[in-house]
């Protein structure tokens, strides 16, 4: 596998620098103005007709969630919705990725990026950790605590991992990658272990920057965590609103 760029690379920086806005918000407000639409339909079907709620889902993450440098449908979080109701599962996916984010950014914002009528959330955080050589403790703390409070909250997680890239050096490899595998494992969770699996280091499925995914990354990467979210939407509770 290519490795990614290291951390310390001024490019790699200047990426990460440029990326760091916020643009979750928008996502949150097409999964409401999608709920509006539900109910507006059966308002007009009549009360003769009883439409299932979708399942809510938010996609808590950064960049890679977000869509950075992609157009409107192209991101991970619209085509990866697409894809599980054309596999015949009711859900809405809200698009709460945040360019540049970090877990511990991610576990700041958690609470106002996930509504109370939010049915289940996939965490995909850690990539701009392992970019810029974060404490893989630190990394596994701030993941923690967005589990802790979605735990309090009875909200529902899975987990996306990512993996750190070998140039860091085998310690840091190893207590970066173990983090995920040790978080769902002690808590049941759904996990799919990497989030660019297939598409790192395939310069034909990323941006000119080799970070991100284009359009074709996209759906490599939704061909890969699908069968993972679907185990997951297949598992919550049913009723909860």
């Amino acid at each position: 596998m290519k490795p990614l760029k290291s951390p310390d690379r001024p490019d790699v920086r200047r990426t990460i620098g440029a990326e760091c806005v916020a643009n979750g918000a928008g996502g949150l407000s097409r999964r409401a103005a999608l709920a509006l639409g539900v109910g507006s339909l059966a308002s007009v079907i009549g009360t003769g007709a009883s439409a299932a709620e979708p399942v809510r889902l938010v996609a808590l993450g950064d960049s890679l969630t977000a869509g950075y440098g992609l157009g409107p449908g192209e991101g991970f979080v619209p085509r990866l919705q697409k894809a599980l109701r054309d596999g015949g599962l009711a859900v809405t996916v809200a698009n709460a990725g945040v360019s540049g984010d970090t877990a511990s950014g991610g576990a700041d914002r958690l609470d106002w990026s996930t509504p109370e009528d939010t049915d289940g959330v996939i965490v995909a955080l850690g990539a701009n950790d392992m970019l810029r050589g974060v404490d893989p403790d630190v990394t596994r703390a701030a993941l923690t605590r967005i589990l802790d409070r979605l735990k309090a909250r009875t909200i529902p997680a899975m987990l996306i991992g990512m993996r750190a890239a070998p140039n860091l050096g085998a310690a840091y490899v190893s207590a970066f990658d173990s983090i995920y595998a040790d978080l769902a494992q002690a808590r049941g969770l759904v996990l799919y272990p990497f989030f660019l699996d297939g598409v790192v280091g395939d310069a034909s499925l990323n941006l000119a920057d080799g970070l991100h995914p284009n359009p074709r990354g996209v759906d490599v990467m939704v061909r890969g965590a699908l069968p993972y979210v679907r185990r997951f939407v297949e598992s919550l509770p049913a009723g909860r609103s």
